[in-house]
């Protein structure tokens, strides 16, 4: 049942999946593939890359409503590994360059400094 719910949507996708979509396809985010309106068990999420568990949510005014169901979904998610992001509508409208960098700093973590060796510096 997900699958033709999911095809549904990625044939109906609303304006803000649009735009977001032109950024995110063909690995144009540093190489790195993002499926649309993926099914993941019992949910489907609007972006997913799935090779670095990353999913972008793209909500509209009816997610002010959904925000019980969207903790038990976000925490069935982050609990099988996934890190989400989530973005207003009008946000991806308004700022699709900024959106797009800040899924890109989400696949791109800055390294972590290794340990000194012995503890002290040279």
């Amino acid at each position: 049942m997900n699958r033709g719910q999911a095809r549904k949507l990625r044939n109906n996708p609303t304006d803000a999946e649009k735009v977001l979509w032109k950024h995110l396809r063909l690995r144009q985010v540093e190489g790195h593939k993002f499926r649309r309106q993926q099914p993941l068990g019992p949910y489907i999420v609007d972006f997913v890359c799935l090779d670095r568990k990353l999913i972008v949510e793209v909500d509209g005014g009816q997610h002010l409503e959904q925000s019980a169901s969207d903790a038990k979904r976000t925490a069935w998610l982050e609990g099988r590994g996934f890190r989400l992001l989530r973005y207003w509508n009008d946000q991806v409208l308004k700022e699709p360059e900024a959106v797009t960098e800040a899924i890109w700093n989400a696949l791109n973590p800055p390294a972590q400094p290794s340990p000194t060796k012995g503890g002290r510096e040279n």
